[in-house]
């Protein structure tokens, strides 16, 4: 499965089930203050479960920070 994450791609070898899934992998189980749009259409957290993604979907994940 091939998958553009920030402008980057990546591959991986098994298909991922749900939006879900690739958003805990990559933010390593840390969801808060996470934002993700999939294909420039920002998916709400309470969707993420029941997204699917395909093979070459874009996928724009940006977290919070704090800072001044």
């Amino acid at each position: 499965m091939e998958l553009t994450i920030n402008h980057q791609i990546y591959y991986f070898d098994q298909e991922l089930s749900s939006l879900e899934e690739l958003v805990l992998f990559k933010t390593k189980g840390q969801t808060k203050g996470v934002a993700v749009a999939l294909n420039q259409r920002v998916i709400p957290k309470s969707q993420w479960s029941e997204t699917k993604i395909q093979n070459q979907d874009n996928i724009l994940l940006l977290t919070a920070t704090q800072g001044g």
